[in-house]
């Protein structure tokens, strides 16, 4: 089972703040009150002895101690900036295996951490922009890809690996050629979804996983791909029976984590191999 990280922070907030309180409401008052008859029944008090009677208990010392740490970071994570570790190579050229991004959870709204509710509407997710989320057959797993169709947009994907949105081509531009290991050679193509001009692969060879298709997004929903057109897990292939026919492949509102926005260090595979470098550093198109 897989670590509910956000949970376990909270929880770790709520003890160390649960802690403090129980020293200024019921332990504090106790040890003034053990000094005060100390003090009272001697001419000369002892330091030794007002500081040990001054002691707090030690798992309230560690409390009040780890609280504030815990709360800015819980604050940090849940509301400003959450970092993320890309694991698969779904969107290259964009975003390598091994790249360390950070995800602004502000753009979409504020959300409660672990219920995810969101409580202030601050923006939409726009075509185009690179989105994490929380896969919606597993939203213990998190997914990132390129924001394609919005609410209300009408997705068609060809078996020739043609992108139309809205009944319009997603034009193509071929800028060269690399080799990736899992697909072989690949065409390096820019293309322009919205406001974000970015580098897409596609395979040079006929191979496709599924034929195209074409999709409806519903409203709350969005529809998503990655960078790695012919590498990804993404919308176009999504098979879960227990989600309604006509919301397959999409992502609903409630599993948006944050817009990605920067990579701020890379770490390639196998790590034992390579130490961290900073040569990617830099703004996600």
């Amino acid at each position: 089972m897989s670590l509910n990280f956000p949970l376990l922070l909270v929880i770790l907030v709520a003890v160390c703040g649960l802690l403090g309180l129980l020293d200024l409401l019921y332990y504090a008052p106790r040890r003034r009150a053990a000094i005060a008859n100390y003090q009272g029944s001697v001419a000369q008090p002892e330091p030794a002895v007002l500081e040990q009677l001054n002691k707090e208990p030690l798992l309230v010392e560690y409390g009040k101690s780890f609280f504030p740490v815990l709360f800015i970071v819980l604050v940090l994570r849940s509301f400003l900036v959450e970092p993320f570790q890309i694991p698969s190579g779904s969107m290259k050229p964009t975003l390598e295996v091994g790249d360390f991004i950070l995800v602004n959870k502000f753009s979409y709204g504020i959300r409660l951490p672990v219920l995810d509710t969101k409580v202030i509407s601050v923006g939409d997710p726009q075509r185009g922009e690179v989105m994490v989320f929380r896969y919606p057959s597993d939203p213990s797993v998190n997914y990132i890809k390129r924001v394609i169709g919005t609410p209300g947009d009408t997705i068609r994907y060809t078996s020739d690996k043609h992108l139309y949105v809205n009944g319009a081509l997603v034009e193509e531009q071929m800028v060269g050629t690399t080799f990736d290991p899992q697909l072989g050679e690949v065409g390096v193509y820019k293309e322009q979804i919205g406001k974000a001009e970015h580098l897409i692969h596609q395979q040079m060879a006929a191979y496709r996983m599924l034929p195209g298709g074409e999709w409806t997004v519903p409203a709350g929903h969005y529809f998503m791909m990655g960078d790695n057109r012919d590498n990804s897990n993404d919308s176009r292939y999504w098979d879960d029976t227990s989600i309604p026919k006509d919301l397959l492949g999409m992502v609903p509102d409630r599993n948006i984590v944050g817009k990605a926005f920067a990579v701020w260090m890379s770490w390639p595979e196998p790590k034992m191999r390579h130490m961290p470098t900073l040569d990617r550093v830099g703004l996600i198109k």
